[in-house]
């Protein structure tokens, strides 16, 4: 059993991106969040970032020995050595989204990570959401609720994730939790970084445009940014969600523009994605904290700060580390699954009802203790 009060829990993110593996502990009892403590980053070889994009889109029953070995390894040398651990979330690698579909596929096995960590692990965060009707993402809004209570917020705030798949929760801290009606909205706006990683590695063997450096020596253009605009996504009300490929066409609208102007044109579709989104917030946020590896991007912040009507600022201004928040969320989710506390509601993924996600493996040890 988990002991009562605050502990120290360990989290793992490894995004669509496909750029490596956080790693992150806080320390919280899955309500509020008391501090944060460290992290690492553990990096995709090319070698390994190209056998997962082979694997993306398979699901299980396929061949995936070459991708899981990938995952564990990459998740065990992530998230050794840190000390005073009570327990790991471990979100696993997403290859494909589909729910009312195939349902939600994230390859990994927690309990041979269980045994390779030495304490419990919990995982397979998405599946019961799933199972309950919801779309299994995006899952961190929980714990943004208890984010904008750490900062100190009094007045509602949205978190925008720019990672492989744009996703946005807007959050109204005066609410008594986050499962209380009214307390939160969330959905995936769009796609974000993942079409640009997947330009820059078709067109100049590079993961990602490091700074913007590409982008910003480019042009929009608007008839491919209004084709894009034009797809039924969003005109759908949320909750909702993508697979990190469902906005594959992007590269096809791009095919024909020169690299500096195809991505300067991902990044205002990206952009774009998020302004439509903004517009379903109950009420106007007083600010859109970024995090992901987008934030990092200098033009597609710079096109979000002009077209929205509140402060566009990376979480660091407000004291939170935007590398590792999603690691931190999965750490935060592991410890109220422990407690049998919700980790989504039919307001962030449209699940039915309140669930909590996961499964828990314990290593041998500890069963034998």
């Amino acid at each position: 059993m988990l002991q009562a009060g605050m502990v120290n829990a360990l989290g793992a993110m490894s995004g669509t991106s496909l750029d490596g593996v956080d790693a992150a502990v806080i320390r919280t009892d899955g309500q509020v969040i008391e501090r944060f403590g460290a992290s690492h980053y553990r990096p995709y070889s090319e070698g390994e970032r190209a056998v997962l994009r082979e694997a993306l889109g398979l699901w299980p029953g396929a061949d995936l020995d070459a991708a899981l070995e990938v995952v564990q390894r990459a998740h065990v040398e992530a998230m050794s050595g840190f000390e005073n651990v009570a327990l790991a979330g471990f979100h696993g690698q997403t290859l494909a989204h589909e729910p009312g579909g195939r349902g939600t596929h994230q390859l990994g096995d927690g309990a041979a990570l269980a045994e390779a960590l030495g304490v419990p692990v919990v995982w397979d965060f998405r599946s019961s959401d799933v199972r309950l009707g919801g779309q299994g993402a995006p899952l961190a809004p929980f714990f943004h609720f208890a984010c904008a209570r750490w900062i100190g917020a009094e007045r509602p705030v949205a978190f925008l994730n720019l990672g492989g798949v744009g996703n946005i929760t807007w959050v109204d801290p005066r609410k008594p939790g986050p499962e209380a009606e009214g307390a939160l909205l969330a959905f995936d706006t769009g796609p974000a970084n993942a079409p640009l990683n997947d330009l820059m590695q078709e067109r100049r063997g590079l993961p990602y445009d490091k700074d913007g450096a590409l982008s910003r020596q480019g042009e929009v253009v608007d008839g491919a940014l209004e084709l894009f605009l034009d797809e039924g996504y969003f005109l759908k009300m949320p909750p909702k969600s993508l697979d990190r490929n469902d906005f594959s066409l992007m590269l096809d609208l791009v095919r024909e523009l020169g690299d500096a102007d195809a991505a300067a044109t991902m990044c205002a579709m990206a952009a774009s994605a998020v302004m439509r989104g903004m517009e379903h917030c109950p009420a106007p946020p007083e600010a859109l904290y970024v995090t992901g590896g987008g934030r990092h991007n200098p033009v597609m912040m710079q096109m979000l700060g002009v077209s929205l009507d509140c402060p566009v600022l990376p979480v660091e201004a407000v004291g939170l580390d935007g590398d590792m928040l999603e690691a931190q969320a999965f750490a935060y989710l592991a410890v109220r699954v422990a407690r049998g506390l919700p980790t989504s509601s039919p307001s962030t993924t449209g699940v039915r009802a309140l669930v909590g996600g996961g499964e828990i493996s314990r290593p041998e040890a500890l069963l034998r203790s």
